[in-house]
């Protein structure tokens, strides 16, 4: 009997040392995201290329290429790890499953790390803060004061983007129609389908830059939740190699003044070849 015991405890001895070596080799997994873009000689971020002057399609020496904001930080990432950069265009609704996928590496896209993003993807440290407002016809300029004042009006926001949430959270009683790309909302804004649309100050600053005579921005007032303000690059919750290089790249670049160089050197690209 007691034999039997001694050799009871040392078969739990030795099942507890094998868990504990498991557990070890399970949580030292070696991350390996910045070698396998290295291995590949290149990084594929992911963009939607209708957020100008952060991703914009432009047509250079007879040859449509997206450029932007986005896409100069993305080409200092692309440095950094020593590779080339390939940028994948696609509708921002289907960025993060893109991602999730495999199919792209990061994504660059005027993305803002909200709360319900952060349970799918893992943000880098912010380098952009944004806040809201309508867009309008510049004849509407002094229609919408007040959020009473868009009742009943189609009132335009891009798909799964914050925008859509301030439309439908904010403007009450308004009829918030979503498109996958900005584009085709300002287009149908411009042709009288819409009366307004939510967007980013920044793409609409960029908008009354391009098109003065043609849209104004309104006065009715828009809150943007502290959650929703920072603009950051995403990647796979498991690429904590990678993360840790981004947002070197992005300190770096913070540190030096570069952010706000970069910033001009987009819009200067689109004065330069306008948005196609």
């Amino acid at each position: 009997m007691k034999k039997g015991w001694k050799k009871g405890l040392a078969f739990l001895g030795a099942a507890a040392a094998l868990m504990v070596v498991l557990a070890g080799c399970s949580s030292g997994k070696k991350d390996n995201s910045v070698k396998k873009i290295q291995d590949k000689k290149t990084i594929v971020v992911g963009t939607s290329a209708d957020y100008a002057p952060f991703e914009f399609p432009i047509v250079k020496n007879g040859q449509k290429q997206v450029v932007g904001y986005d896409m100069l930080i993305a080409q200092k990432i692309a440095d950094n790890l020593g590779v080339k950069l390939k940028i994948e265009n696609t509708e921002f609704p289907s960025l993060i499953s893109e991602l999730k996928n495999n199919k792209i590496d990061m994504i660059l896209a005027g993305m803002v790390s909200t709360n319900q993003r952060k349970k799918a993807v893992a943000f880098s440290k912010s380098y952009y803060t944004v806040k809201n407002v309508l867009l309008v016809q510049k004849k509407d300029a002094d229609k919408y004061n007040t959020v009473a004042s868009v009742k009943g009006q189609q009132i335009g926001a891009q798909q799964t983007t914050t925008q859509e949430q301030i439309a439908k959270n904010q403007l009450k009683g308004s009829n918030v129609v979503t498109e996958g790309v900005l584009t085709s909302l300002t287009t149908e804004l411009s042709q009288g389908k819409l009366a307004g649309v939510v967007v980013e100050n920044e793409i609409a600053d960029n908008y009354l830059r391009e098109f003065p005579n043609k849209y104004a921005v309104a006065k009715v007032k828009l809150t943007t939740p502290k959650d929703q303000r920072s603009v950051n690059v995403a990647v796979r919750k498991s690429d904590k190699a990678l993360l840790k290089r981004i947002n070197k790249v992005i300190t770096k670049l913070q540190k030096d003044g570069e952010m706000t160089k970069l910033f001009k050197q987009a819009q200067d690209l689109q004065a330069k070849y306008g948005t196609k």
